[in-house]
């Protein structure tokens, strides 16, 4: 399955949608779009991945690798996964869970509580 990302802006947040498969073939897609951002001063990032179905280590690397580098330059990474039981996506979110990361991100339920200053994210 091919990896599809579209880029949206929505106030100081770059949104990128992933859709698709996560993996060592299309990791490096995501880095680059992580990498392209941040090299036109954007530091406020949300990652879309309620529509990625499946995530191998190389992915999880990618999704760590993004967190750091927007922690070094001041930047906010926030993922958007599925809610709890959600049958389509939630495969993300078990990995990140049973790799003992997922407490590293600031993940929510959606891009409206992503990018309000004011929402909670989603307890671990």
């Amino acid at each position: 399955m091919m990896l599809e990302v579209d880029e949206t802006r929505q106030g100081a947040w770059t949104v990128l949608h992933v859709c698709g498969e996560l993996d060592l073939v299309s990791s490096p897609v995501i880095r680059q779009h992580v990498h392209d951002a941040v090299a036109v001063g954007r530091r406020d990032l949300v990652l879309d991945l309620s529509e990625v179905l499946f995530c191998d280590s190389s992915g999880v690397g990618v999704l760590i690798a993004a967190r750091r580098l927007l922690r070094s330059c001041q930047g906010r990474l926030r993922l958007i996964l599925p809610a709890r039981g959600a049958e389509e996506g939630s495969h993300v979110n078990r990995v990140l869970a049973a790799l003992g990361v997922r407490r590293l991100f600031e993940v929510y339920a959606d891009v409206v509580s992503a990018i309000d200053e004011g929402a909670e994210p989603l307890s671990a």
